[in-house]
């Protein structure tokens, strides 16, 4: 096939700069806001802090620098007199440091010790040959977040011997395994839950008889105790419902997840900063944009000092001038794209803001959570006149505070339901409801999904067993055997 050169026109849509800015700096919180704002201010030096003069350059319009606006010394100042742009290569006039696809991720520093390295100070102080300490090291690098040792021992034992040329046996690495579970927090290394309690409870110095009785249960009825078949147990080990009651809060004292406890006091506190603040005054709603840590931004008055002078100078300017102006104008236009994408943002954010509290209105003015009414992305986006993607970005990352909480946009979002009368309801409100009557039942005698199902249906909520279920799930309510209490 031969290979041939040809020209076509064809019409393709692509986003500009500009709009890959303002969708990247919609979909930012408060917080991420302030630090983007901070690292565009120390990588443009034409972008300044301040609330901008009225001889100051405008930036809030989208033409050239002759708007009316400006200075009569700024209207007589043309760019092409000092450089004609089609000789100068485009890449040279355009400000674009990242890649449209490209995310900032930063790798947090961790403060203290971490959990492995907790278990390796403790391995230190045995008595320990070489072998013996690199397979105990090789374990501890085995162990998941939880603390236990899921790995297969004889997987572990083909590891050792290809990665560290250390030849043993099954038998030799479960003595090493024993000598780890030996270690503090107490449970690590354990290979499953039943494995991980028996250590706990076996580290006890004093065992009384409701700890022999909580050892009895997790070693030979534990299946019974996890599906909580509690008759079981009271027939098998011929105990009352009360001893067993204090069997179990023994049991409940101790910790599933031992290696998540080590890493408790590395994790960063994230402090939720609200973008919305709403306030209601004698039945009025009143809604702010959190700018608390965003400064106002203006254009350096150097660069406006440094465009000025170019200008009263009478002679050609010289290479490395041309080379000023280039850079002033790349920089300029930057400063400009960015104090614009921001007072965009804002726009967009209060927009869309306005329209949720309208149609939730009445929860907001009463705090009851029965009162949300339905409500899709695909409303608010037709009521602003904007795409459903861009109230998206608004919504899954915006909290706003309100007189009850602190929420995120996106939870006044539901789909909705029909009752009996022909309403449509939010899915919320049938949450709340089955949330109150999980909390209001019988713990003995727990009431199942169907059970549930009907109770809403005798309220009028037309609803079906599959979907309690899954709003049951979306609540993280167990089921019904699971919630049983003695």
């Amino acid at each position: 096939m031969a290979l041939k050169q040809t020209l076509s026109f064809k019409l393709q849509q692509k986003l500009s700069p500009q709009q890959i800015q303002l969708m990247k700096l919609l979909q930012l919180p408060t917080v991420a806001l302030e630090q983007r704002i901070k690292e565009e201010m120390e990588n443009n030096p034409a972008l300044d802090e301040g609330k901008d003069e009225e001889e100051e350059i405008e930036l809030t319009q989208h033409d050239d620098y002759e708007e009316k606006e400006r200075s009569e010394a700024e209207k007589e100042f043309n760019f092409d007199d000092y450089v004609d742009d089609s000789d100068t290569p485009s890449y040279k006039l355009t400000a674009n440091n990242h890649s449209k696809d490209d995310e900032d991720k930063q790798t947090p520093i961790s403060v203290g010790s971490t959990f492995q390295e907790t278990l390796e100070a403790q391995i230190n102080l045995f008595n320990l040959d070489d072998d013996d300490h690199n397979i105990a090291l090789h374990l501890i690098g085995s162990l998941d977040d939880a603390g236990y040792l899921r790995r297969d021992i004889n997987a572990i034992v083909d590891d050792l011997a290809f990665t560290q040329n250390i030849i043993t046996d099954k038998e030799h690495v479960e003595k090493i395994v024993k000598l780890i579970q030996h270690l503090d927090p107490a449970g690590v290394g354990a290979r499953s839950l039943q494995e991980c309690l028996l250590i706990q409870l076996n580290k006890k110095k004093h065992h009384t008889l409701i700890s022999k009785n909580a050892i009895e249960i997790i070693t030979n009825y534990f299946d019974e105790f996890s599906k909580k078949h509690y008759s079981k147990i009271i027939e098998k080990l011929s105990i009352s419902e009360d001893d067993l009651r204090l069997v179990i809060e023994e049991i409940l004292k101790l910790n599933p997840k031992p290696g998540n406890s080590s890493n408790d006091g590395l994790r960063v506190t994230q402090h939720i900063v609200p973008d919305f603040v709403l306030t209601v005054d004698d039945g009025e709603i009143d809604i702010t944009l959190n700018g608390r840590n965003t400064p106002d931004l203006k254009v350096s008055r150097s660069y406006k000092e440094m465009i000025e002078g170019y200008k009263a100078q009478k002679e050609k300017p010289s290479k490395s001038q041309k080379d000023a102006l280039m850079f002033v104008k790349q920089k300029l236009d930057s400063a400009k794209w960015f104090i614009d994408a921001i007072k965009q943002r804002q726009h967009t954010l209060m927009l869309t803001v306005d329209a949720i509290v309208e149609r939730q209105k009445k929860y907001f003015l009463e705090g009851d959570e029965t009162l949300i009414v339905p409500m899709i992305l695909k409303d608010i986006a037709e009521e602003i006149d904007m795409d459903i993607s861009t109230v998206s970005r608004v919504v899954n990352s915006k909290y706003i505070q309100t007189p009850y909480g602190t929420f995120l946009l996106k939870t006044f979002f539901s789909e909705s339901l029909s009752t009996d009368s022909g309403e449509e309801v939010s899915s919320r409100e049938v949450k709340k409801i089955l949330q109150n009557a999980v909390e209001d039942e019988d713990k003995r005698k727990p009431l199942t999904d169907e059970k549930l199902s009907k109770l809403l249906n005798d309220k009028g909520y037309n609803i079906a067993r599959r979907t309690i279920a899954k709003y049951r799930e979306q609540l993280n309510i167990p089921v019904a055997r699971l919630r049983k209490e003695i």
